[in-house]
């Protein structure tokens, strides 16, 4: 491969500038071209064929909605009756002889308003019951004149109480014409599924149907099949008069919605339109063929132009260019010409001067930019620790508590202690980060102190997971939170209040929970101590309010990269949750 992709070099380097222009032209205009121009056709028909896609799948969409329509008003219909408890009534009623019948369906005509239900919206409903006191006529019939029908076995076998059936009657041809139905069924057991048994048959009009269909106007056909069966169409196949004839056209089927209208599955079979994607570019042909011309021979005229010779220059040009990836770029010695290639070196020159002046420049201001931030980091924890510098030192509290041992003050002694304990944690600023073993000494040494002050209305208790003593977290991450419990839940508590501090890990996370039965803040202004918390900064540091909150937040936000999360959970009157979740990589 290597040594046939030589000789294809060596042979263009033999060939003139002309025929390098036409061998560029051709793999790099005219193939392109080409490439794109098929591509630019296909996805023309492609847009195409999605489109009309989109198309008949609105229409199989507006067909189901047309079709369900049609068949719910026929549904709501036998609805009514199936409800209608003066209707059980008639039918289950035991009649003396034919005479009490027909006087009684007079009198259930003129006292219900049945009648003018019938036949609406194209429908006849006819009614059965397994009661032979029931004389046939009119709207209701004994059962034992339909239990050998098509459409009666199909209701029994569903075991549903209410189908549709298509069905193409000719029991009584040919006396009376045979023609197709569409059969809405329902069982009326509402009242009773004993003895006798009764249904509703409500007949929709087929060819209101089919009209419904046509008005839609698609220049689409579409077949509604029942098991392959056409049972309703827009096409030649909708005749009232004829059987129902198979589908056969699923080669031209172009989209497929399935519909399940009360057990009876259907299909819904949009066919493709008979205009093709071939037959609109033979029609533009001429155009076509225009356009090839126009991008095949003018830019071969172009190429042709192209007749001076310039690769002297273009080869200079090359070889400083491959030393740009060096700290230091070469600037070509000898340049000629004033048309654009002498143009290109002369701004060549011009440029490698400049970025060789500016590479300097660059790593100066690098290296002064990285001393800035180094700065601003140390002032940014000077400044930390500024906010929680102590009022007094170690060594005085230390003289105080022994002289109160001199004096035997006891109580007084182990408040100092505790004290000396909390302030040996401010000035100890070799490292701003703790184990959580030393910080939870911190926070029995602030509660126990707190203890004295507020008495039996301050309880707490204290849980630490095993696996957590030993993780580093910044100092005074947790007596911040216990502090600001203290002072912002106990103390304007009349009665008594706990301090909940848990300490766990959970799936990579380290959890902090300090928790208050205070009297807890207003919804708004814990709000606003959570977005100060979220949001916690230098700036924030400046002004008044919960410095030591944010302080603590920023000092977590920056050891953990702004990984950790904080929420904030307060009742006014019951108390505050507050939980920190820190990656355990950054503890």
């Amino acid at each position: 491969m290597r040594h046939l992709l030589k000789q294809i070099e060596l042979c263009m380097d033999d060939f003139q500038i002309k025929k390098k222009f036409y061998v560029l032209y051709i793999l790099c205009v005219l193939l392109p071209l080409v490439l794109t121009d098929s591509v630019i056709i296909y996805t023309v028909v492609h847009s195409e064929q999605t489109e009309r896609r989109h198309e008949m799948e609105n229409i199989a969409n507006a067909v189901h909605y047309n079709l369900y329509n049609s068949i719910d008003g026929a549904s709501e219909l036998g609805k009514s009756i199936y409800m209608n408890k003066y209707i059980d009534e008639f039918l289950n009623r035991e009649y003396s002889n034919p005479l009490e019948y027909v006087t009684s369906y007079q009198n259930f005509f003129k006292d219900t308003l049945l009648e003018n239900s019938m036949g609406m919206e194209n429908m006849m409903i006819t009614m059965y019951s397994d009661n032979r006191t029931i004389v046939n006529g009119g709207e209701f019939e004994r059962l034992e004149t339909i239990t050998d029908s098509a459409w009666y076995q199909y209701l029994k076998k569903s075991n549903l109480d209410k189908v549709l059936y298509f069905e193409y009657d000719d029991s009584r041809a040919p006396a009376v014409e045979a023609k197709r139905k569409i059969l809405f069924l329902q069982k009326l057991n509402f009242y009773s599924k004993a003895e006798p048994e009764k249904l509703v048959k409500i007949e929709l009009d087929y060819s209101t149907m089919i009209r419904n269909l046509n008005k839609m106007n698609y220049d689409s056909e579409v077949y509604i099949c029942w098991n392959d069966t056409i049972v309703l169409s827009n096409g030649k196949h909708s005749s009232v008069a004829k059987n129902f004839e198979p589908f056969q056209n699923y080669n031209k089927i172009g989209y497929v919605q399935d519909l399940n209208l009360y057990g009876l599955d259907l299909k819904i079979y949009v066919l493709k339109k008979e205009v093709t994607s071939i037959s609109e570019i033979i029609k533009n042909l001429p155009i076509i063929m225009l356009l090839i011309l126009i991008n095949v021979v003018l830019p071969i005229l172009m190429v042709k132009g192209f007749n001076r010779s310039f690769t002297v220059r273009i080869g200079e040009l090359s070889e400083v260019l491959k030393n740009v990836e060096k700290e230091q770029l070469i600037e070509i010695e000898n340049v000629r010409g004033k048309d654009e290639i002498g143009n290109l070196m002369r701004s060549y020159n011009k440029m490698a001067e400049r970025i060789n002046s500016l590479i300097q420049i660059v790593y100066k201001n690098k290296i002064e930019e990285q001393e800035m931030m180094v700065a601003r980091k140390n002032a940014e924890l000077l400044a930390l620790h500024s906010q929680i510098n102590p009022h007094f030192l170690f060594n005085a509290l230390e003289s105080i508590r022994m002289h109160s041992v001199i004096k035997r003050e006891m109580e007084t002694a182990d408040m100092v202690e505790k004290l000396a304990i909390m302030q040996r944690q401010y000035v100890e600023w070799g490292n701003d980060s703790v184990e959580i073993s030393r910080e939870m000494d911190f926070v029995k040494a602030y509660l126990g102190l707190q203890k004295y002050r507020f008495g039996d209305r301050l309880c707490y208790e204290l849980k630490v997971e095993d696996s957590c003593q030993n993780l580093r977290i910044p100092k005074l991450s947790v007596v911040t939170f216990v502090e600001n419990a203290c002072v912002h839940g106990i103390e304007s508590k009349i009665n008594a209040g706990w301090i909940f501090v848990r300490i766990y890990q959970k799936s990579e996370w380290l959890y902090l929970e300090i928790e208050d039965t205070g009297s807890s803040m207003k919804e708004e202004v814990v709000a606003d101590l959570l977005s100060k918390m979220q949001n916690a900064s230098i700036e924030m540091l400046k002004d008044n309010g919960r410095v030591g909150v944010v302080n603590a937040c920023l000092r977590l936000k920056m050891i953990s990269e702004n990984e950790v999360e904080f929420e904030l959970d307060g009742e006014e009157g019951v108390g505050t949750l507050v939980q920190i979740r820190i990656p355990l990589q950054y503890v």
